[in-house]
């Protein structure tokens, strides 16, 4: 492919893209194929190329490009795509990130399971958050380090050479035999990785899911400028962003909505903040609690983003365990934390709770006052020592307004932590970033959990701070407005198809704060065997789905969203949330949620539309 062909190419799909590239965190949901989220947006995009047709239109019908822009979105695909041509590497073998260090970590992940060495050549200095220590120490990775004035330089190794470079100029690589991975790093942007050799395929996967779970691609907007560098154009687009007052502005917002006295920790996405506060308790264990297991207590059928990465961090380390919590259907999460406490005291080991309230998809909220006497308990070691207290990881994306761990809150004497997924209803849906606070029984824990923040470069980007500047002040007025037009959908539904179960807060819950706008529902159902009523309920769950999205495409898309601007969303947790989850533990019931702006009436129309052909 002639470089000069692709660059204009890039030139002309830049001037004409549809704006929501840059807006949206999801485009065209309306066109998404999940089992081709990976393939079917540069396949399509490709076809484009070759006919020439960079015309707005033509860009807009694109599918979707992978399931959100953790995984990619449509400018990262297009610039991976256009380095990858540039250097005759197939699109895949190219990833972006917004972070600079998660790529090399990727490799370091890869190679500790399959027992590989690893070497990192450098050119200049390694970035200050390079923490060849704690790498070792904490997350078990083991690699050498090695300094060279340049690429040609690298000599052969017995086993993955990573090199990591500090470029001026986006796309820049070069590419010896003897280095399999070059982590390209271009500034505030992020960073790039090739995947060089035909040997090193196999690691594609692996760290599309480390970026995936632990990270997130390079965001939209520096997507964009990374392609105007690539094409030789300075980027005049970028606005000169007050980055200082942003931020000083979220932390006060975030102290104000949250109760807390401590700056809040802001990610660049939830499952990066998350990600921090896992391996940030890990380190505080190793230091604290020498010897002692870890326990992460997580609910089977929680949302699989948070399930898959505590599953995939007991993967690396010997001395961490993934317990199940069970919280939903016949199981109260109070009697389950105590029985789960009880046993992880007997054993001696330092149990770390990660739980949704309300739960997801069931929406449901255990009593709080028996939630808090179950973790403040007092607990015995089998040798008749006092047990390690535990630490309660509460993810309240679902009701950010709640002040869980203010000084007032339900849970200030337990040391907890709370965090939130900012691309729900901090952010409109505007943006990925994620935060975390904790009470003041939790807060010295908050310096470990930024060292891993920083260490993995996945704090919030100036642009995200700039959205949830935007969008926090409005935040709780919007949940507000969400939970009415929740609570009168779900009442009609009630009235127009009384046979259907439908989980959701009560009118006792709503008046003490808890109001969130998702409900699941879960349809009336037949057949003579459970398994005949099981394929027949799912079947009903699509129709519906299916007619609101058709007959409603500006507003109901099918999407696990929370907390957009406008519309209404549709999905089912099993095939999308709860996508890594245990078979068994997945529920196939319609989750919806609900925005502060939608046509309310025309989705009831259609709902009794749906109901008199069932």
């Amino acid at each position: 492919m002639e470089d000069s062909k692709v660059l204009n190419y890039i030139e002309e799909v830049l001037e004409n893209m549809p704006a929501d590239w840059l807006r949206l965190t999801t485009h065209r949901l309306d066109i998404y194929n999940e089992q081709l989220a990976k393939t079917q947006f540069l396949e399509q995009f490709e076809a484009l190329f070759e006919a020439r047709n960079a015309e707005t239109a033509a860009l807009s019908a694109l599918p979707t490009a992978f399931d959100y822009i953790r995984l990619g979105h449509p400018l990262s695909s297009i610039l991976e795509w256009a380095i990858a041509s540039l250097h005759n590497l197939k699109p895949e073998n190219v990833i972006s990130f917004s972070s600079r260090t998660m790529p090399v970590l990727a490799v370091l992940r890869k190679n500790l399971l399959t027992h590989k060495n690893t070497q990192i050549v450098y050119t200049g200095e390694l970035p200050d958050f390079f923490d060849a220590e704690v790498l070792e120490r904490v997350y078990g990775y083991k690699f050498d380090l090695k300094r060279v004035e340049k690429a040609e330089d690298v000599t052969a190794f017995d086993g993955s050479t990573v090199f990591f470079s500090q470029e001026a100029e986006v796309g820049q690589a070069t590419l010896t035999p003897q280095i399999d991975f070059y982590v390209s790093v271009h500034g505030d942007l992020g960073s790039v990785l090739l995947v060089n050799g035909e040997k090193n395929n196999g690691y594609v996967s692996e760290i599309q899911h480390v970026r995936r779970r632990e990270s997130i691609a390079m965001t939209p907007a520096n997507s964009f400028a990374a392609l105007q560098q690539l094409i030789g154009k300075p980027f005049s687009g970028k606005e000169q962003r007050d980055a200082a007052a942003n931020k000083a502005k979220v932390l006060d917002l975030l102290k104000s909505i949250t109760g807390t006295n401590a700056n809040a920790l802001v990610g660049s996405s939830g499952l990066s903040m998350q990600y921090a506060i896992m391996m940030g308790l890990v380190h505080e264990a190793l230091e604290k609690h020498t010897g002692k297991a870890i326990k992460f207590v997580v609910p089977p059928n929680c949302y699989g983003g948070t399930n898959d990465q505590a599953r995939r961090i007991a993967a690396i380390l010997d001395n961490v365990e993934v317990v199940d919590l069970l919280v939903d259907r016949e199981n109260n999460m109070v009697q389950s934390i105590d029985t789960v406490l009880e046993k992880i005291a007997s054993q001696d080991a330092v149990p770390y709770i990660i739980a949704e309230i309300p739960t997801n998809p069931r929406v449901e909220v255990p009593d709080l006052e028996k939630l808090r006497e179950a973790l403040s308990k007092t607990r015995k070691t089998a040798t008749g020592s006092v047990a390690v207290d535990p630490v309660f990881i509460l993810d309240q994306t679902f009701c950010p307004n709640v002040q869980f761990v203010g000084k007032d809150g339900i849970l200030s004497s337990i040391r907890s932590i709370s965090y939130a997924s900012g691309s729900k209803f901090p952010s409109g849906g505007k943006a990925t970033a994620g935060y975390c606070v904790a009470n003041s029984k939790a807060e010295a824990l908050l310096e470990k959990i930024d060292k891993h923040l920083r260490l993995c470069d996945n704090e919030a980007t100036d642009l995200q701070m700039e959205i949830l500047a935007e969008q926090l002040p409005s935040m709780n007025q919007r949940i507000e407005a969400a939970y009415r037009n929740t609570r009168e959908f779900v009442n009609f539904i009630k009235d127009t198809l009384p046979e259907a179960k439908i989980n959701f807060v009560s009118e006792e819950l709503a008046e003490q704060g808890f109001t969130p706008s998702v409900f699941s529902l879960d349809l009336p159902t037949k057949g003579n065997t459970a398994e005949e009523r099981e394929a027949y309920k799912r079947e009903l769950n699509n129709k519906l789905i299916n007619m609101m999205i058709t007959e409603i495409p500006n507003e109901s898309k099918y999407c696990v969203s929370y907390g957009q601007l406008k519309g209404c969303y549709w999905t089912i947790p099993a095939t999308s949330t709860q996508g890594t989850t245990k078979e068994a533990d997945k529920d196939y019931i319609a989750r919806v949620s609900l925005s502060p702006d939608l046509d309310l009436e025309l989705h009831k129309k259609v709902f009794a539309d749906f109901v008199e052909q069932i």
